[in-house]
């Protein structure tokens, strides 16, 4: 039986260079993929997963409202896929993380999730929350903190690199926006306010 899969990392690990490099491998060796990304992140062309390393490959993009189950299962009827990779993760609904999961259950099809664990507060995305539920498999990528240990921890800052405490759950950004940090470091930065 197909699995679901859930890759979660602090920003900047390498999530989806590891997306990139596993549709690789399925494509190389004559497999049929299909990758999705999140609408709302617009850091890029939208339609598109690129790593900060330069890699690419085109996407079909999610939003709230988007059945996965149906796309799939549409494509795969006509072209059978191997593989469905899903890269920011953390965005999808719990409605979206079921759909995956009856992806492999009934089409017997793996998919891979890619995507952040905890937000700048370290409160869980909801798509996070249920991948981590029912996700047969969960692997943790791993980063490093400014001090050498394993960063776990999303801080968001301002443009002076300064802390932020609230806010919407979701701000787009990158290196400018957010810093990847061990949980001690995280939490001296936040209580420095």
């Amino acid at each position: 039986m197909a699995k679901l899969y859930f890759y979660y990392a602090s920003m900047n690990a390498g999530k989806s260079t590891n997306l990139l490099q596993a549709d690789f491998n399925y494509r190389e060796r004559g497999m049929q993929t299909l990758l999705f990304t999140a609408m709302i992140d617009t850091r890029y062309k939208q339609g598109v997963v690129r790593s900060r390393i330069g890699l690419e490959a085109p996407a079909i993009p999610f939003a709230e409202q988007t059945s996965l189950w149906n796309i799939i299962k549409e494509r795969h009827e006509k072209t059978p896929l191997h593989c469905i990779l899903i890269d920011e993760a953390q965005f999808l609904k719990k409605r979206q993380v079921f759909e995956l999961a009856r992806v492999c259950d009934e089409l017997n099809i793996p998919v891979l999730c890619y995507g952040l664990r905890t937000d700048f507060q370290a409160e869980l995305f909801e798509g996070s929350q249920y991948l981590l539920a029912i996700a047969d498999m969960l692997t943790e990528i791993k980063s490093v903190c400014f001090c050498g240990a394993k960063a776990t921890m999303n801080l968001r800052v301002d443009e002076n690199k300064q802390p932020i405490r609230h806010g919407q759950q979701t701000e787009i950004g990158g290196n400018e926006r957010y810093i990847a940090l061990c949980r001690r470091h995280f939490i001296e930065k936040l209580n420095s306010l």
